[in-house]
């Protein structure tokens, strides 16, 4: 595929070349979308693992209708410029973050902390957390690299182990075997700062079955016979589809459920460092530091996860935890949960004095970029915190005082909801095509206050 959009493995192609094939193609195809109110601040981009580029990203959310969109990518920051830009290209609300696994083992004494052998909201790791840090201000951008580079470095050691494990069930099933470099570290985005994940892992097997078997009805019996693996009827009819355009994403899924924890390496203290020193960062830049809520999981939304439970149990100790820990926001899925739980997070939430954040990890093609769920009326106040987050990242990005949770603000005084409020409007009253210029404007304004 020779359009820049789309993430093809040239390195001639860079974010400036898609930007400038994005203002092409919205030159002569103004978009006339119509707006649904929806909005998504947790796309994965090539920079960690999915099919989507950060133009092609942004691209998408707007065409679907979505009013605003963030990047969000695993151990990198490397999307963000091109998101940004990207977002003000197609006159919509953009925002960028990433995602990393933080420790909660130990506790600030040293000590095993509460929280050390129990499971959070990481599936395959107890003691470790997926947490995000969000509306990252744009001069803190090569900060933020910095901080991210060791971690980068210690996950592609521990996948490079985990990919001679993975080489153990390969010769065993009679199999060819797959190569680091070549297979997954140069089909990464790693040389341009991006992160590895296991999903990279998992698609170079996926490849290497697809290139070994082919596709059709016969894969899912040769996974059965190899790997003892027995996707879903579902799956099975999907993976029997020859013709299917999401047959890798698929497959990815099959093994991320069945295959992954027998290769899998728990990362050590390097990797996943302690939450508070990613909390501690997070703020000093003036960033939000979020944890991601899990729950207790039934179907997976994208097909990759088991039912389990997580932290439901002992969630309001969890929330204590977080205080602790320097926590300022939860982010959440509204697809991935009950009504119940959500509506139980949100209540925690307002006790705790925590930012609600939202948004649905898109990593596969066969993701829709769409999320309903947030005009319901005990989800719509996710589509103003969301606003709240751009106006923070925007305004911050001009006036480090300008920062939601800075001790400057000339609102700090104001309750968090006010606050709110206020960032929620001045974030819909951004000129989206030049925003951090209409940002200078704002913060000039709110300095007055």
């Amino acid at each position: 595929m020779n359009d820049p959009l789309f993430p093809v493995n040239d390195p001639r192609i860079r974010g400036e070349d898609r930007l400038a094939a994005l203002k092409d193609l919205e030159r002569e195809n103004p978009g006339m979308v119509k707006k649904t109110g929806e909005i998504n601040n947790h796309i994965h981009t090539i920079y960690s693992f999915s099919p989507y580029t950060p133009c092609m990203a942004a691209l998408k959310a707007r065409n679907a209708g979505l009013e605003a969109a963030g990047s969000v990518d695993h151990d990198s920051i490397a999307a963000a410029e091109e998101m940004i830009a990207a977002c003000a290209v197609l006159n919509i609300g953009g925002c960028v973050g990433f995602e990393v696994r933080a420790s909660f083992k130990t506790g600030p004494d040293g000590k095993p902390g509460p929280f050390a052998g129990r499971k959070l909201n990481n599936p395959d790791s107890a003691g470790l957390v997926y947490m995000t840090v969000q509306g990252i201000p744009r001069p803190a951008i090569p900060l933020v690299r910095d901080f991210l580079k060791p971690l980068q470095e210690e996950r592609i050691r521990r996948t490079r182990a985990m990919t001679d494990s993975a080489n153990g069930l390969f010769r065993e099933a009679g199999l060819p075997c797959l190569d680091f470099e070549e297979d997954i570290l140069n089909r990464s985005k790693a040389a341009e700062g991006g992160g590895i994940t296991e999903r990279h892992l998992l698609a170079a097997m996926a490849e290497k079955l697809i290139q070994t078997d082919g596709k059709g009805p016969g894969l899912a019996e040769k996974l059965k016979t190899r790997f003892g693996l027995e996707p879903s009827p579902k799956i099975a009819g999907l993976l029997g589809e020859g013709a299917n355009p999401h047959y890798l994403f698929d497959l990815i899924g099959v093994l991320k459920s069945g295959l992954l924890r027998r290769i899998f390496i728990q990362p050590g203290e390097k990797e996943c460092i302690p939450a508070e020193k990613v909390t501690e960062f997070a703020r000093s830049i003036g960033a939000i530091p979020a944890y991601a809520y899990l729950g207790d999981v039934g179907e997976s939304p994208t097909g990759d996860k088991q039912a389990e439970k997580f932290e439901d149990a002992y969630i309001e100790e969890l929330f204590d935890e977080l205080a602790r820990r320097g926590y300022q926001a939860v982010t959440y899925m509204p697809p991935r949960n009950t009504r119940e739980q959500l509506l139980r997070l949100q209540r925690l939430c307002g006790e705790r004095g925590f930012m609600e954040i939202s948004g649905v990890d898109i990593n596969s093609s066969r993701q829709s970029f769409n999320c309903p769920e947030v005009l319901l009326s005990e989800f719509r106040h996710l589509t103003d915190t969301t606003w709240a987050l751009i106006a923070h990242e925007r305004l911050a990005s001009v006036n480090p005082h300008l920062g939601l949770f800075s001790q400057a603000n000339p609102l700090a005084a104001k309750p968090l909801e006010e606050r709110l409020a206020r960032y929620a409007a001045e974030g819909r009253a951004l000129d989206l095509r030049r925003p951090e210029e209409s940002a200078a404007d704002i913060g000039a304004r709110l300095m007055k206050h």
